[in-house]
């Protein structure tokens, strides 16, 4: 039988950051219902979609209860009485009442809270687990990417490189990858206390410890040395996401990387000598600035053993992704459901990058909170890697718990990316 949307109901919720987000309830006429929260990024592209704040004093400024006013004066009017599971009609509707390309009139963070609720609300209706819904195929598990150390943006340290992960691709199942990861964490935070002193185990916005370091040679030697004495050195291949957005000046067209001053030649350079000397590293992602297309097609084509990650370049955006392929820029994509703010375009975005031979790493953002929905998404793209953030804190420990649900489930029939991370379609 058919479900019409009836409702909608948003409010005002706080992220694990102390920061204020949306979070939409969408009702049928059957009564079925589904709920998502909206999450927000802190080191953000400036192509990314445009969330809709309130100014002001109140949450200086960052409120969203404009957001959710767009919500109830604009979505739902134009919404009540579809079929639940029309989901990408449902995401155009809303793309064109808001009328921009960025979604700046009624706010991306508006638009994706209700296209994630209906999806779920959709799935409620069908008596479906959400990814089950989205792909009735979906069988992957992918590996954790975890972040155990931060520097830039997400943590009050000198480290310039944002994040330094871990991904336990030796692992049997994910389950087992999640107790390699919290022996890694646990080992990790002994030898920084020991080391350094209790300070090197405060945590940054992402989970992971944030030391008082600023080489990052230094932070992958403490992060090597833990995957060493945890027992797992054959079974761990690691991460960096270099944010270099964060470190660009545009006025001159160089990188300040720790302490000295880079073209972009001499940036391809340095990361070199990083990787020569940790070639576990099998990630690099947003190596260079997100308009830097020279740049990133030269180093695409200098480090082809590695995936070369677009966050910032994409934006989880089809247009620039096909700009990329054409040009022979990057070799993998993050998928940021709201970076685009809708779950039709980030999905189209993903199977895209995938139909052209580019991985696919579904990303969690800085300010999460305990909605789990992404691991559901993750699983119906079939992806082979989700950045996940570190190993604590209910914001993150609800994706890995979701996921180990969800592996329960498929039971025989799922399978761990593992070794296959690079997974495509």
């Amino acid at each position: 039988m058919q479900s019409k949307l009836s409702d909608i109901h948003a409010i005002e919720i706080i992220d694990n950051r102390g920061m204020p987000t949306i979070r939409a309830t969408v009702t049928t006429d059957t009564g079925r219902k589904g709920t998502a929260d909206v999450p927000c990024g802190s080191s953000t592209g400036a192509y990314e979609a445009q969330e809709v704040r309130d100014g002001g004093s109140r949450y200086q400024g960052k409120g969203v209860r404009k957001a959710i006013q767009n919500i109830y004066e604009k979505i739902l009017p134009s919404l009540q009485g579809i079929d639940i599971t029309r989901q990408r009609e449902i995401d155009q509707i809303m793309c064109a009442i808001d009328g921009t390309p960025d979604k700046s009139a009624i706010g991306a963070n508006a638009i994706l809270g209700v296209s994630l609720a209906a999806a779920k609300t959709a799935a409620a209706c069908c008596d479906l687990p959400l990814y089950r819904y989205l792909n009735t195929g979906g069988y992957v598990l992918p590996v954790p990417q975890a972040c155990l150390l931060n520097g830039g943006l997400h943590a009050g340290n000198d480290l310039d490189i944002q994040e330094y992960c871990v991904m336990p691709v030796g692992a049997d199942s994910f389950s087992q990858g999640v107790e390699m990861l919290c022996d890694i964490f646990q080992t990790l935070r002994e030898i920084l206390l020991h080391k350094i002193g209790k300070s090197a185990v405060n945590s940054s916005e992402d989970g992971g410890f944030a030391p008082q370091l600023n080489r990052s040679a230094e932070a992958m030697e403490y992060l090597t040395r833990a995957v060493e004495k945890a027992g797992y050195v054959d079974k761990v291949l690691y991460a960096l996401d270099f944010a270099a957005g964060s470190f660009y000046d545009p006025k001159n067209k160089t990188y300040r990387f720790e302490g000295e001053i880079y073209d972009t030649e001499g940036m391809i350079e340095m990361i070199g000598r990083l990787l020569e000397e940790f070639p576990a590293i099998v990630s690099i992602e947003d190596p260079l600035f997100e308009d830097d297309w020279d740049g990133w097609r030269t180093l695409t084509d200098t480090f082809t053993a590695q995936m070369v990650v677009g966050d910032d370049l994409f934006a989880t955006n089809i247009r620039r992704l096909k700009r990329a392929f054409r040009l022979g820029v990057a070799n993998a994509t993050l998928c940021k459901v709201n970076q685009i703010g809708t779950l039709t375009e980030a999905i189209d975005a993903a199977r895209y990058a995938q139909r052209n031979g580019y991985p696919v790493v579904m990303s969690v953002r800085s300010g999460e909170t305990e909605d789990n929905v992404l691991s559901d998404i993750s699983v119906a793209l079939d992806a082979g890697v989700f950045k996940t953030g570190g190993i604590r804190g209910s914001d993150r420990g609800t994706n890995y718990n979701r996921f180990i649900e969800i592996e329960a489930e498929l039971g025989s029939l799922s399978r761990y990316a593992g070794l296959d991370y690079k997974r495509k379609i």
